[in-house]
């Protein structure tokens, strides 16, 4: 055996695949503190999604690049349009609706409302695939809605906008729907183009509509924003973005989709403390019940 390359140990693979899938949860869970952060220097929703696309816009071209290049197969006009739904669906819409939401909900309450997703796909698949719904998955779906329900129960008797907390609710529900309508349709491609390929092409097309929509609804002066927009913006971009598109399809391939939606749990945890420590909002007991309901709402759902 050649001495040159030496293979690395399966307990560092594993070591690393963990780290991966942490830097996941906790890369997505951040991003709703960003978007608040970045609220309070007075940047609109469309301004603040063009300059995230714009910053994310080149590590995309070069993951499309390096995955065309690795293909085997090209790209047939049907394949353009499923990626283009897909960046539509899963990168555009889930986040423009999100970053709307975001202005009337606290960061805990938005990561709460979407990490629901799994529950979304079990419900379209049940309606669109047939696949049954057993009493478990049912009693996991009521565990994940009660949880959600305790914790608007708790941002309405603190804030009391009731016509707020509906509306920032709804936009952030329809951001998971939009989330899980993209999962449902990345299973009907992604063994035929391969994770990479889809994800870079369906993120350039998210990051051309995002950008478009911003040019046809905002003049350009909308982009002079204070230094400090433009920092949180490329934050979004790097630790938000970049980096969890690639760390989860890292880790998944290291340790397995399993452990790494196990992981995943830790997201609303995060998003809780971190919305506490940076953002001034109240942390409560029905805010941790309903957390903790809804991650073992969603943990039932992904061991199905």
């Amino acid at each position: 055996m050649s001495s040159g390359t030496r293979p690395v140990p399966a307990v560092a693979l594993d070591r690393f695949g963990l780290l991966c899938a942490v830097l996941t949860a906790v890369g997505f869970s951040f991003k709703a503190i960003l978007v608040k952060l970045t609220y309070r220097y007075g940047v609109d929703a469309e301004t603040l999604l063009a300059l995230r696309m714009a910053f994310s816009l080149p590590f995309f071209i070069a993951m499309g690049w390096m995955s065309a290049h690795r293909a085997t197969r090209r790209l047939t006009p049907h394949d353009g349009a499923w990626l283009f739904g897909l960046g539509l669906l899963g990168y555009y819409l889930a986040s423009y609706l999100d970053f709307l939401g975001l202005h009337y909900i606290s960061a805990a309450l938005e990561r709460l409302i979407l990490f629901v997703y799994p529950t979304l796909v079990v419900l379209l698949s049940a309606l669109w695939l047939g696949q049954p719904l057993t009493r478990r998955t049912l009693g996991a779906l009521a565990l994940c809605y009660a949880g959600i329900a305790l914790a608007v129960a708790h941002d309405l008797r603190l804030a009391g906008t009731a016509r707020d907390l509906a509306l920032g609710g709804s936009l952030v529900f329809g951001s998971a729907l939009s989330y899980a309508l993209y999962l449902l349709g990345n299973g009907k491609i992604v063994g035929r183009l391969g994770a990479l390929r889809v994800t870079a092409f369906a993120s350039l097309i998210a990051c051309g509509l995002g950008i478009g929509q911003f040019l046809l609804l905002r003049p350009l002066a909308a982009l002079a924003q204070p230094w400090p927009v433009y920092g949180l913006a490329l934050a979004m971009a790097l630790f938000s973005t970049v980096l969890p598109v690639w760390a989860v399809s890292e880790a998944i391939r290291r340790i397995g989709a399993g452990p790494v939606a196990l992981t995943g749990s830790l997201g609303p945890i995060v998003t809780l403390l971190l919305a506490w420590l940076l953002l001034d909002e109240a942390l409560g007991m029905a805010q941790l019940t309903g957390a903790a309901l809804v991650i073992t709402g969603v943990m039932v759902i992904a061991r199905r």
